[in-house]
């Protein structure tokens, strides 16, 4: 069982070695860089290459980690006592089951998706240790063991907003997704867009990254953004030309979809009211 990326996924050398390694290991595959990078968008593109099914936990800042075991309603079932309904004899009517307990009990190996861990509580993780070690848990309320048929290829994400605890980090296989270069932009979007012209690209990307690196930008434009740009030029059927006629800001055409806040705004203001103040 190997992962070597898909049609619609460019998956770079090292990520795909790290995938591998993971499945390897039967450990899960950690893996963290900025917003927009594909994080969550790999852990699907690993179940189709794999052909495996999928199943997503989308991490929130209120979410428990009991909550991906299961969870018993015990409300539902005072009301029901309260009603004379026969199911209260029965608690196990009562148990919700999670994503984890979804994808230990499929009848074929799953890959499951922890998605945006670091959004949770700093105990969420610590408090997933031995179920993703053992592979299993006991649900109290009806005394049962929940096993693992398969074990699931979990891929769990991180966008680094917090620190992750060093004995959650122990048991994962690490990999940072680094912002790409132009060639491997290039891939991307030519996945995305095929017919793009290679003059409108080089000319978009070049002032992509040129937005990208100027100093002091609080936020810095995602993959995910960059292909949502160029989606709109697209649109716009606008030329390399067009791109070059920038206007007294200095901003590139259809700059919202890049820049997210007033701030990175102002930013280019300044910047080219301070190059025109040096001519």
């Amino acid at each position: 069982m190997k992962f070597t990326g898909t049609d619609a996924y460019v998956a770079t050398d090292d990520l795909t070695v790290a995938v591998n390694a993971a499945i390897t290991l039967q450990r899960p595959l950690l893996v963290k860089g900025e917003p927009g990078t594909g994080k969550t968008e790999l852990a699907r593109q690993v179940a189709s290459a794999l052909g495996l099914g999928m199943i997503e936990w989308h991490v929130k800042s209120t979410t428990r980690a009991q909550q991906g075991l299961y969870e018993y309603d015990a409300v539902s079932r005072l009301r029901d006592s309260q009603l004379g309904d026969e199911r209260v004899n029965d608690v196990a009517n009562y148990i919700r089951k999670g994503k984890l307990w979804q994808a230990f009990e499929a009848e074929e190996r799953v890959v499951l998706l922890i998605d945006e861990v670091d959004k949770a509580d700093i105990e969420f993780p610590n408090d997933l240790l031995q179920e993703l070690d053992r592979m299993e848990f006991h649900v109290y309320e009806t005394g049962q063991t929940v096993r693992a048929r398969h074990r699931p290829v979990v891929i769990i994400t991180s966008n680094n907003e917090k620190e992750l605890p060093d004995a959650f980090l122990r048991r994962c296989f690490f990999h940072y997704i680094r912002f790409p270069d132009a060639e491997t932009l290039k891939k991307i979007v030519h996945v995305r867009h095929p017919d793009i012209k290679d003059a409108l690209l080089t000319t978009a990307l070049t002032q992509f990254y040129e937005l990208r690196d100027t100093p002091g930008l609080k936020k810095k434009p995602s993959t995910s953004e960059v292909l949502d740009w160029l989606k709109l030029l697209l649109a716009e059927d606008l030329t390399p030309d067009d791109l070059k006629k920038r206007g007294a800001d200095a901003l590139p055409r259809l700059h919202g979809a890049l820049l997210k806040n007033e701030q990175d705004v102002h930013l280019f203001e300044r910047l080219a009211f301070m190059a025109r103040g040096q001519r």
